[in-house]
Formats: structure tokens, sequence, C-alpha cells
């Protein structure tokens, strides 16, 4: 990828980031799952299935901008609970990201295991599926986890699939590919389910602001 030669001169940011979020505008709210999500993990006896709820909230955020590059995004953070217990069995935040100049699509994430990701993923604003990866040992869109994970569960790879369907909801499936001590072949680690919004979005904090002094002015 090529990028311009002036990297310090900042793009002049739009201050509502709900209408510059291009594909990424469908995510915006909270969201919750009606039926069960289905979780695919490693055991020492094999493969162990699980169903799960969840609930995602993804908040806009004010413009971001490195040098040229400008970003518009969510702030997301998600929490499963297993059908069989009450303790969490999956939290972790991050960000959605989109760059409008270039139709490019980051997810960052961090889960309270030892590990962080940056994947990315090319769309148009009118697209219904994003596809986002990221892969162990890159120096851009990589996965870094912690001594243990990359001695037990080393992720090699991570690739995860959105559908935004007729109905407002949308899905996805979730690929970790896992190297584990004493098998031949990687362990396809698999997570899938469709959300439902349950709330609608708040505007980012800019444009709260920007709005309250347009009211003030109208008095």
């Amino acid at each position: 990828m090529k990028f311009p030669r002036d990297i310090y001169t900042e793009q002049d940011a739009r201050p509502d980031t709900l209408k510059h979020l291009g594909p990424l505008r469908r995510l915006a709210g909270a969201w919750e799952s009606r039926t069960t999500g289905r979780d695919i993990n490693p055991k020492a006896d094999g493969p162990e299935h699980r169903d799960y709820s969840e609930r995602t909230e993804m908040l806009p955020i004010d413009a971001q901008s490195n040098g040229p590059q400008l970003l518009y995004g969510l702030r997301y953070h998600t929490h499963i609970l297993a059908s069989d217990e009450d303790a969490t069995f999956h939290d972790q935040t991050g960000y959605w990201l989109w760059e409008p100049d270039t139709g490019l699509i980051m997810q960052t994430l961090s889960i309270p295991r030892g590990q962080v990701a940056i994947a990315a993923g090319r769309a148009r604003p009118g697209d219904r599926r994003l596809v986002l990866r990221a892969r162990r040992g890159t120096p851009g869109y990589g996965i870094c986890s912690s001594a243990f994970l990359e001695h037990a569960f080393r992720t090699d790879s991570y690739r995860i699939e959105v559908t935004f369907n007729r109905n407002g909801s949308w899905s996805y499936v979730l690929d970790t590919m896992l190297k584990i001590p004493g098998r031949k072949t990687l362990f396809r680690h698999r997570d899938e389910n469709t959300l439902f919004r349950v709330q609608q979005p708040q505007p980012n904090p800019l444009w709260r602001k920007v709005a309250k002094q347009r009211r003030a002015k109208r008095r």
C-alpha cells in the first residue's frame, strides 16, 4: 500500500460519527442474542460444544486522525454467558474502525486471558458482508498473546465474517486456528451467533456538544 509523503497534515473530521461510519453504521447500538450462539473449543478428550448468550454494546467515538489517515469508529464491549453456568464465559473489548478514503475496516480486540489482536479487511459503505483477518507474526494486523497461550493454545490466525441480515440483525462466524501441543493439525475454534438490536446508539461526545451548542443558539 502506498502512503502520502506528508505524514503530519491532518484531514478535517466531521463531528457526527454516526453519519460517517460507512458499513459499520449497521453495528451501532446495543445488541443481544435471542437464540443461543454456538462455540466449539478444544479439550483434552476432543472438541467441546457450548451454547451461549451474548450482549454487545457498540458506542460511536469521535473521529481519530493519524496524520492524513482519518478513522471513524465504534468502541465495543462483548459479554458472553455459557448456558450452563453463571460466571462470565467470554469478555472482550476493542474498536471497530472505518477509513472512508480507502475502504479499510479494522477490528481491535482485547480479552482478559492475555491476548490482543488487530484484524483488517476492505469494504464499501453499502456492503452487507464484512470479512476481516489477522495473522500471528505479521508486522501489521497481527496477534499478540501471553507466554502461556503461545505455548498451550497458540493462535496462528483469526477470521471474522459479519453478515447484515434483512431484518436488521447481524450474524457472525468467527474462526481462530490454534496450535496445541500433541496435535498434528491446527484446531479450528469456532463461534457463531446472531444479534438483534435492543438499544439505539447514542451520538458520539463531540456531536452531543455541537448539538447542544446549536440548540442554545436557537433560543
